[in-house]
């Protein structure tokens, strides 16, 4: 019986390792305590409660690539891919040093894009850069938004939900008032908070909607680019509906239940209401823009 075939298979798996372990090993010992810090920190609220989605997510769509890292090693990347890699690398690294002992989060959780990619350029060159491309862009989302952009987008964001779900609950005989971002409704005052104005949400959706978009694979530039351009007033006008719906709750049913366990489902219901509205329009584009044949979109 002759066993060398499988043998010869088993050593081609193998023999990439030798490359790849240190590698996998230095990531390991550079981010594996950033993940546990988020873990017992930001991940815990509900702002950034999709950080450890994003995560499984890119690691499953780096396994999907990893044929990419049982190639010949042997052959080195041009001296212009390893310049760029070895920028990025250091760059990187830099930017974790000072995330790390300064605790800047932003820049800890983002070096992880320039080290990967610094990697890859060194070791398999551009090719396999863009075969990972969306795994390393996909990251950006587990990166926290920066100070200043939510606190300049989140009191204009406040500030129109609150006077369109006055309009709204107004046209259907409620009797409700609004002063800034409160509004009275009944015998209850409730306050449009940060977390209402749907930033976050807005951040989160736009990673699914761009991840559907990349696992769908559609042919069709002009949908995708409608899509793109629909994710955000979509999560806008589904944190609207889970504004309007806490409100009724409250109006109805008391401020102890909206403010309880349904104010967390309709977080929830936040997700799922884009979700399923980002789903009909591309299912309503697809009869106006239907997918090429493949074999046609790549010639």
């Amino acid at each position: 019986m002759n066993t060398l075939a499988p043998r010869a298979s088993a050593l081609a798996v193998l023999e990439p390792l030798k490359v790849w372990w240190p590698i996998i090993l230095g990531l390991l010992v550079l981010y594996v305590p950033t993940y546990w810090t988020l873990a017992h920190g930001i991940w815990n609220s509900d702002d950034y409660a999709h950080g450890p989605i994003v995560l499984i997510v890119t690691l499953y769509l780096i396994w999907q690539q990893r044929a990419v890292f049982m190639r010949d090693v042997s052959a080195p990347p041009t001296r212009g891919e390893a310049a760029a890699g070895w920028v990025l690398l250091v760059f990187g690294l830099l930017a974790y040093a000072v995330g790390r002992s300064q605790d800047i989060v932003i820049l800890e959780i983002g070096s992880q894009i320039p080290v990967m990619l610094g990697v890859l350029l060194i070791t398999l060159g551009l090719s396999a850069a863009r075969a990972l491309w969306f795994a390393l862009f996909f990251l950006i989302f587990m990166v926290p938004l920066p100070g200043f952009v939510v606190d300049t987008v989140t009191g204009p964001l406040k500030q129109y939900i609150s006077v369109i779900a006055e309009q709204v609950l107004y046209a259907a005989g409620y009797p409700i008032a609004r002063s800034g971002v409160v509004l009275t409704i009944g015998q209850y005052q409730l306050l449009v908070a940060d977390a209402c104005s749907g930033l976050h949400s807005m951040f989160s959706l736009s990673a699914m909607g761009l991840l559907y978009l990349y696992l769908m694979e559609r042919t069709s530039l002009a949908r995708n680019l409608i899509i793109m351009a629909a994710i955000i007033p979509i999560a806008f006008a589904a944190n609207i509906v889970r504004v309007i719906v806490l409100i009724q709750v409250t109006y109805h049913m008391g401020d102890e239940a909206g403010q309880g366990f349904l104010h967390g489902f309709a977080g929830i219901m936040l997700f799922v209401i884009g979700l399923l509205f980002l789903f009909m329009l591309d299912w309503v584009l697809g009869f106006f823009l239907p997918d090429r044949p493949r074999a046609r979109a790549q010639a």
